[in-house]
């Protein structure tokens, strides 16, 4: 199945995963993912939309086995090129069909970086939460990173550009995002919104802001240069990482989840 995201795929890791931004929240990810995962019986994952890998390899280093799945055939070729680790494969799956794993092997985890559940729409995702109850062993945990609404950066960044009608589009039911070129129908989701689609299986553990301080990838051009600055952003998001109530307003916000 040809995906958008294939044609993204060659860039992607220039444009976000090796960008500034990209590496700092990428690393608020790690860390409250790393605490978790100390204090949980987690001993094999599966993650969803990998993207070109680099959250999977991380998950593999750490001594876990992993299944890494991706819409996109390129981002999988791109990913399974990196390293070849013996407790890490690669599978191209639309999360549509997730469904499809049901009745093979139960993970302890189901993890999403960055937003690529957002590319679902809210029927699509609650049909996703309708299917990985299947997927995930007793008491086990999704924990999934989303963009929410009402994110203060692109407000301001938008008012500042006197491009009004742009600074609350999150709050459109879907927005067309460009993703390195590619026209991607995206799905903005506050943290109750999720909740409320998630039903009666799950419960949540916990919500972090990712992003809060720190400004969305797509002001890389600004910033890469202005690293005091950056440092300055990336301290204050430090200072409240911790703050749940942030959540909806960062540039995206991890949610944990346990099945009941």
């Amino acid at each position: 199945m040809k995906s958008k995201f294939d044609n993204a795929a060659a860039n992607y890791d220039h444009t976000f995963t090796n960008s500034v931004i990209g590496k700092t929240q990428r690393r608020f990810v790690y860390h409250h993912v790393s605490k978790f995962l100390k204090n949980n019986p987690v001993k094999n994952i599966l993650e969803i939309n990998c993207g070109t890998g680099e959250d999977a390899i991380w998950l593999a280093k750490q001594n876990f086995e992993v299944v890494a799945t991706d819409i996109s055939e390129e981002m999988i070729l791109i990913a399974q090129s990196k390293e070849k680790l013996d407790n890490l494969t690669f599978e191209q799956l639309n999360i549509n069909e997730i469904s499809i794993l049901s009745g093979n092997e139960k993970f302890d985890l189901i993890f999403s970086n960055f937003g690529g559940l957002n590319c679902l729409s809210k029927e699509e995702l609650k049909s996703f939460f309708e299917s990985v109850p299947n997927l995930v062993s007793e008491k086990g945990y999704l924990a999934l990173v989303f963009m929410p609404k009402n994110t203060l950066w692109e407000a301001f960044y938008f008012f500042a550009k006197a491009k009004f009608s742009l600074a609350f589009r999150r709050k459109k039911e879907s927005v067309i995002a460009n993703v390195d070129g590619e026209k991607v129908n995206t799905f903005y989701y506050n943290p109750k919104d999720i909740v409320n689609l998630s039903g009666n299986d799950f419960e949540i553990i916990s919500i972090k802001p990712i992003g809060f301080f720190i400004p969305p990838s797509y002001l890389e051009p600004f910033f890469k240069n202005k690293l005091k600055l950056l440092s300055i952003l990336k301290n204050l998001d430090e200072a409240i990482k911790n703050c749940s109530f942030l959540s909806k307003y960062a540039d995206h916000y991890l949610i944990v989840f346990q099945k009941k």
